[in-house]
């Protein structure tokens, strides 16, 4: 049970803004440099093959400029462990890809992938980097990541947060259970994906849950109220909602 609740910020969509004009603005270093200040607890970034948003340079530059761990997603291809082998960031998150999807689209199959990812998390462990899937709240595919030796997974959130009403519920138990499942195996349970103001809240109440990675929508709110605002104002929806959920105890503890 994780009683501070970790914030990852995906700066991926400060890259997009930038490739859509060109040149070098706005900088994805540069935001994630600020999310820093402003109360993440890491960072992350995306590398495609296709480089749509994030670059090669870019992770060279947020490996030699952040004081806070950089957690590389990336497909299971030779080309990115290639790049990862090379630049050693903190974490590496195996995520699925395809080229024409516009956002990753559901988890990993950890079972049907299986002997494909063994030698990835393999390679990725004996140099010091710690490893996680992005899978979705099912047993079975904690089952998988299990057997995989990988030490993080980090539960895809896209269906909770794009259900509505008791669909919404249905996908929120599933979480939990899947969370509480993962800590019973000594799994590290992170999740992610489309998480907002609106829907932050329940997530972060889940106790077994050690960290969450929120990108789209808080570089999307920086349009309006600036990144620093939301980043803090997100940072407060999560610890309010951990802090509930805790109980009492706990809150006077930290007093």
């Amino acid at each position: 049970m994780s009683r501070h609740l970790r914030l990852g910020i995906n700066i991926d969509h400060v890259a997009t803004v930038r490739n859509a004009r060109g040149g070098s603005y706005p900088d994805p270093v540069r935001a994630a440099l600020l999310a820093s200040q402003s109360g993440a607890d890491g960072i992350t970034a995306h590398l495609r093959e296709d480089r749509r948003h994030i670059r090669d340079n870019d992770i060279a530059r947020l490996c030699a400029s952040l004081e806070i761990p950089l957690n590389l997603e990336m497909a299971a291809t030779d080309e990115m462990l290639k790049i990862a082998l090379r630049h050693r960031p903190h974490a590496v998150c195996i995520v699925p890809e395809r080229r024409e999807e516009q956002t990753t689209e559901g988890g990993l199959d950890a079972i049907g992938s299986h002997n494909h990812l063994a030698p990835f998390v393999r390679e990725l462990s004996r140099a010091g980097i710690r490893v996680s899937l992005f899978i979705e709240p099912e047993t079975h595919q904690l089952d998988a990541a299990i057997s995989l030796g990988v030490p993080v997974v980090e539960l895809h959130t896209g269906s909770y947060c794009d259900a509505s009403g008791s669909e919404r519920e249905v996908q929120l138990a599933k979480i939990v259970s899947a969370a509480a499942h993962a800590e019973k195996a000594g799994l590290e349970c992170h999740a992610g994906h489309g998480l907002a103001f609106d829907t932050v809240g329940p997530i972060a109440a889940i106790p077994n849950i050690a960290e969450l990675n929120i990108g789209h929508f808080l570089i999307g709110e920086a349009i309006f109220r600036g990144l620093e605002s939301a980043i803090r104002h997100m940072r407060s929806l999560m610890d309010g909602a951990r802090a509930s959920a805790l109980g009492p105890a706990v809150r006077g503890e930290r007093q």
